[in-house]
């Protein structure tokens, strides 16, 4: 059979559990084709076809049947379109002929063949139509509002009578459906109907009678179901045979959905055993911490699964003792889906454009099918996980189709989703080739969190770029966060959006650090004895320190350079300054990075060759990964931190650092890229540009002369914010957030709603 339907008010309308039953059906039903027929054009309907959960229509009728298209790549459906092209005059010569009519007023919408006027229905004069019938046009009037100058002869009805004859399909399989006075075309067509609930009353008037065309009770989607039943296209059994979208809740009231367990899996022998993780920045011990007081919950995060390993565990204790009512639920991935899912796409895709490397992207449509299929299967454990009305907080990039697959599983769930990456502006993340599907599955949340307001900031921009949006709340961004004094700053950030009826609540929630830990690290009597003996083997010299993952995100062979150039233009700094600079390794598979660690090597070579002096080597490179512990050691003792990210979402480290100098009562100098997103919440850093090289000369030169006063003064300033907003603080806040936004956009949602019914 074949689904012929309006949009507004009728494919889109109705209860949301109504709606994503009959997208199910759709969906699972490949004996059933779809045809989208509305007022819109094609550039409007665009934004529709980014919700992931609705299904994609094998053709598009649009402009009240003046356009005529294929669902998949949206090219015209020939000869249709050529027929209605040659009985079209033209925009601007039907515009000047209606000019003259003042009680007119021309709609702002993207159109083709069709002009489309606002009116009272005492402006459709005799004159009006006969303007029309000059120009071999026709005039269509609804809801009491709309007017619509069409092409002789061309109407919904019409056009979807040609397509179905282009297609060979029998008529009496063919079920429209529609809501307005402009779909009235369709039910003359000589085709099966349903008015669905809440139609315009004129179209009721003029189908009463018509023994074809049925009138729903239940509005929208809803009242589709009920025609399918009702004309026996679903069989005996009708809409009871429908498997309901919803999947069984479970038990679990607070879900996390990390990629990560919280366990490490490490095989010993032919047997693999679980090791507690090395978390530095402390997230995991977090996010488990609020599962202490006997919370029932689930950790849904994947696992290879290997035949060797024998039967595959979908559910494991994580520590029975602590939380006992916690639970890692596994998704099953294979190495291979692994390592495209996230070594390959993930990195490959996503990480470079995400930090506005967009010309290091590779895209690649085979993997993006791994993607949504690994999303998806996340999706499904977690609506086998969640209890009724449970809150899931999903974590970062790798998970941006999650949202969307669960929300058509469980509608009843609070979803939220806290971006740990940076976000960048439209102009990038619109090179994605699948953008409008990512942001159409993360406006299923109810709340995204994001680390400072820019990049929330970033992410409305986007959104507004791919379907209408209105702004609802805004917020002003200081005294929390900086405004104009550094490159990701920002005065005012938006809190609420709305987008087809649905509110979205966002927020910024920068990452803290466990401050405990550092004190706790602090206080180890290893650790001090480190500290000793860096003391001594620096014998005065001052040490800049810089720590970071080997990514070319991180700026550092622009720091190289610049500490290059520094020796250069300050010659009495030899002898006396020590740059260390430690790079932790990615994955031996991710082959992206070895051409970077060989440029490293390279530029800290022809430093350390060029200005060494007997027991003085300037450059000290680490490329490997150092215990936490030995890295407080280095934080206590460096006198200048150096961090240059050419872009990053916030840098974690900066926090450590400036946690253990205001621990230790320390005065040493935080120097930081402006496009860290720290820097939108660290006062008291001093801020640089890394892809200015005499500014990162500048300012690391001045980090290491700061006077003693004004070096107290921005160390204690930066200690204030770290510790105040630690890792406890961000956790429990963002959930936090989530239950007031899950509360309020109830309530705004169904009064937007009820306000367009």
């Amino acid at each position: 059979m074949l689904l012929a339907t309006d949009l507004d008010g009728t494919f889109l309308g109705g209860s949301r559990e109504a709606r994503l039953r009959l997208y199910r059906l759709l969906a699972d039903r490949d004996d059933i084709r779809l045809v989208f027929v509305t007022g819109r054009g094609l550039e409007t309907v665009l934004p529709v076809l980014v919700d992931p959960t609705i299904p994609t229509p094998d053709y598009l009728i649009c402009d009240v049947g003046a356009t005529v298209v294929d669902g998949a790549e949206h090219q015209p459906v020939q000869p249709l379109q050529s027929d209605l092209d040659a009985r079209w005059p033209g925009e601007q010569k039907v515009a000047a002929a209606f000019a003259r009519f003042p009680e007119l007023e021309r709609q702002s919408v993207p159109q083709q063949r069709r002009c489309s006027f606002y009116c009272k229905a005492d402006a459709v004069t005799s004159e009006v139509e006969h303007a029309a019938r000059e120009l071999g046009c026709e005039l269509l009037y609804s809801a009491d509002h709309y007017l619509d100058v069409l092409p002789a002869g061309i109407n919904k009805g019409s056009t979807l009578k040609a397509l179905i004859e282009h297609l060979g399909i029998d008529h009496d399989a063919v079920l429209v459906a529609g809501d307005t006075l402009n779909d009235l075309a369709m039910f003359e067509a000589g085709f099966k109907g349903v008015c669905v609930g809440r139609s315009e009353a004129a179209l009721l008037r003029a189908t009463r009678g018509r023994s074809r065309v049925f009138h729903a009770k239940q509005a929208g989607g809803g009242g589709i179901l009920e025609a399918l039943t009702h004309f026996g296209f679903l069989g005996s059994k009708g809409v009871a045979g429908i498997a309901p979208p919803n999947a069984e809740p479970g038990h679990a009231r607070l879900v996390m959905v990390y990629h990560r367990l919280p366990y490490e899996e490490v095989r010993v022998g032919d047997r693999v055993q679980r090791r507690r993780p090395n978390s530095p920045n402390g997230i995991i011990p977090t996010l488990l911490g609020f599962f202490g007081d006997g919370r029932e919950g689930s950790w849904v995060a994947w696992s290879i699964h290997d035949p060797r390993n024998g039967e595959f565990q979908v559910h494991t204790d994580i520590d029975r003792k602590r939380y006992p009512r916690l639970v890692a639920a596994r998704v099953p991935l294979s190495k291979r889906e692994v390592d495209i899912f996230y070594k390959a796409f993930s990195k490959e895709a996503f990480w470079p454009l995400l930090h506005t490397f967009w010309e290091r992207a590779v895209f690649k449509e085979a993997h993006w099918q791994v993607f949504l299929q690994v999303n998806k299967a996340f999706a499904e454990r977690t609506a086998k996980e969640a209890a009724g009305g449970a809150t899931v907080w999903i974590h970062d990039y790798n998970l941006w189709m999650v949202p969307a697959y669960l929300r058509e599983l469980r509608p009843d769930l609070k979803i939220a989703f806290f971006h740990h990456t940076y976000f960048p502006s439209a102009d990038v993340f619109n090179v994605l080739p699948w953008r409008r599907q990512i942001v159409g599955s993360l406006l299923h949340c109810d709340y995204i969190g994001f680390h400072i307001p820019r990049q929330a900031e970033n992410f409305v921009d986007v959104v507004r770029g791919s379907m209408p949006t209105q702004t609802l709340t805004r917020r002003h961004c200081a005294p929390r966060f900086m405004t104009y004094g550094c490159a990701v700053g920002l005065d005012q950030v938006t809190t609420e959006i709305e987008v087809s009826g649905r509110v979205v609540a966002l927020g910024a929630h920068p990452v803290g650090i466990d401050v405990d830990r550092v004190a706790q690290t602090l206080a180890r009597g290893d650790v001090k004895q480190k500290i000793a003996e860096l003391r001594r083997q620096l014998n005065g010299l001052r040490l800049v320190l810089s720590i970071e993952r080997l990514d070319y995100t991180k700026g550092t062979l622009e720091k190289l350079l610049a500490f290059e150039r520094l020796l250069e233009e300050h010659p009495d700094l030899c002898g006396r300054v020590v740059l260390t600079l430690v790079c932790v390794p990615a994955a031996a598979e991710m082959s992206v990075y070895r051409g970077l660690k060989t440029q490293i090597e390279e530029a800290v070579g022809r430093i350390n060759g060029h200005f060494s002096d007997f027991g003085w080597t300037p450059v000290q490179f680490f490329a490997r990964s150092l215990p936490f512990e030995q890295v407080v050691a280095w934080y206590a003792m460096a006198d200048v931190m150096w961090i240059t990210p050419l872009r990053d979402g916030l840098n974690l480290v900066s926090k450590e650092y400036v946690a253990t100098q205001g621990l230790s009562g320390g005065r040493g100098v935080l120097v930081l890229s402006e496009f860290a997103g720290a820097a939108a919440e660290l006062k008291g850093a001093l801020l640089t540009n890394p892809h200015d090289p005499q500014d990162l000369v500048d300012n690391i030169y001045r980090g290491i002369t700061l006077g003693r006063a004004e070096a107290e003064g921005r160390m204690r300033e930066l200690f204030d914010v770290v510790r105040h907003y630690d890792i406890r603080r961000w956790s429990q806040g963002f959930l936090d957030a989530v239950g007031a936004a899950a509360s309020v956009n109830q309530k705004q949602t169904a009064a937007l709603r009820s306000a367009t019914r």
